[in-house]
């Protein structure tokens, strides 16, 4: 039956290669055939054919989407094994080859810091992905860098920059195309600061940081971390955090207690 189209009925035409062209009103066929200037093919549905061929544009190429981590390594700073979770899965489906890198300390006690890098163990090699680890622990530098700027967000902006600092030379040195840090899934964390001390550090080291809002992903993480059976902790990391975890309160400038 012939095609309608707002209302008005249409034909098939056809050039001399057989060969589909735009459509046009039945009416027009109807005429251009009894002036000679068509077939007809079928009247059902309505059908014509030009006794000359015309020149088809030809079809552009299908656009190859390519994914932003296509043939590049990644290497992710991990602050814990929950944030870990979606942060890898994302860089994966993004085409990234992903690494981890364990730096983290600013996490206190001792007793903590082993604890988040037994799970964070546990989830990368369940993945596998494979995690590098500094050794030693570092607290006394951590210390030595905040001392004197206790505050919230002051404090911070050290340990961030303490933390991809060591992750953009390991990456550099480890011949990774770029780095990252799971710190960005974190509605917790200061993410314009992140991003700020993270590119610095990649100038400063001639590596690139990857930038991204990984937040998106805070509800999967809490779902794959359950999955996982991985432990949750209740504070950032170090003491101060702590502290303000459990009492409510900030650190305040020039405050120390």
């Amino acid at each position: 039956m012939s095609s309608v189209e707002d209302g008005m009925k249409t034909a098939w035409v056809l050039d001399s290669k057989g060969r589909r062209l735009a459509p046009c009103s039945s009416e027009k066929a109807t005429m251009m055939v009894s002036q000679g200037k068509a077939t007809l093919i079928c009247e059902e549905p309505l059908t014509i054919q030009l006794p000359y061929a015309v020149e088809l544009p030809p079809r552009p190429e299908p656009v190859q989407q390519t994914q932003v981590g296509e043939g590049r390594s990644i290497l992710l700073h991990t602050c814990c094994g929950p944030c870990s979770t979606y942060t890898i899965t994302h860089l994966r489906e993004q085409g990234f080859d992903v690494s981890g890198l364990w730096y983290n300390p600013n996490v206190h006690p001792y007793a903590e810091h082993q604890r988040r890098l037994a799970s964070m163990r546990t989830y990368a090699e369940s993945v596998g992905t494979p995690l590098l680890c500094e050794e030693g622990y570092e607290m006394s530098d951590f210390l030595r860098n905040v001392v004197g700027r206790e505050s919230h967000g002051e404090r911070c902006r050290h340990c961030y920059r303490m933390r991809l600092n060591r992750t953009a030379r390991v990456a550099v040195r480890e011949g990774f195309d770029a780095f990252t840090t799971t710190l960005l899934v974190s509605p917790h964390q200061d993410q314009d600061m992140l991003r700020d001390v993270g590119e610095v550090a990649g100038g400063e080291f001639g590596v690139e940081f990857h930038f991204e809002n990984f937040r998106r992903g805070w509800s999967e993480r809490g779902r794959l971390t359950r999955e996982h059976n991985l432990y949750r902790q209740d504070y950032c990391g170090c003491v101060y955090s702590e502290w303000e975890r459990y009492t409510g309160q900030r650190i305040r400038p020039g405050v120390s207690g």
